[in-house]
């Protein structure tokens, strides 16, 4: 096991895309929930217009990457209309690194950043027992529902800035 000291958070490059599509690949392969698509999910976001190349980070240790994770711009429509959020996902970490917090870790990272560069609030669509500890609350608590028949506990979200989800309305992922 590498010690937290050795292990490196960093923005993503072009030339680690390669490696990051088979982490996310395989992390997914064992993961809890998984569609057997995020590695194709992560392409998909920086050929689009909502990759923050800032918010893409990767875990490195010892010259591995042994996770990733990525926080890329989306919205939900309100009675005002567009509301600006980011997306986290996915969030990807090797079985041989799971339960020792670099998961945790790499969220904190991404999330910093994003506060730091004036970003409102985060949605998710994960595993309730695991987000849950690092402060997402159901989307639905905030008015904000998903048009995509998602379970609501599984929608969650994260205001950094207190007030920023203040407009209920809905989110649609996948259109």
């Amino acid at each position: 096991m590498t010690d937290k000291k050795d292990m490196v958070l960093r923005q993503e490059q072009e030339a680690d895309f390669p490696a990051i599509y088979d982490l996310v690949k395989t992390a997914f392969q064992t993961a809890k929930v998984s569609n057997g698509d995020e590695q194709n999910f992560v392409t998909r976001l920086r050929a689009g217009g909502s990759y923050i190349p800032e918010l893409a980070l990767v875990a490195e240790a010892a010259g591995q990457l042994v996770g990733h994770i990525m926080l890329t711009r989306t919205s939900y429509t309100a009675a005002s209309g567009p509301q600006p959020l980011l997306l986290l996902g996915p969030l990807a970490v090797i079985l041989e690194r799971r339960a020792q917090g670099l998961g945790g870790r790499l969220i904190q990272a991404a999330l910093g950043r994003a506060r730091a560069q004036g970003h409102k609030a985060v949605i998710l669509v994960g595993d309730p027992a695991y987000y849950h500890r690092f402060g997402f609350k159901p989307a639905i608590s905030f008015g904000i529902a998903n048009t995509e028949g998602i379970p609501d506990e599984n929608v969650m979200a994260w205001e950094l800035i207190p007030g920023a989800l203040d407009k209920p309305g809905e989110i649609s992922f996948f259109s």
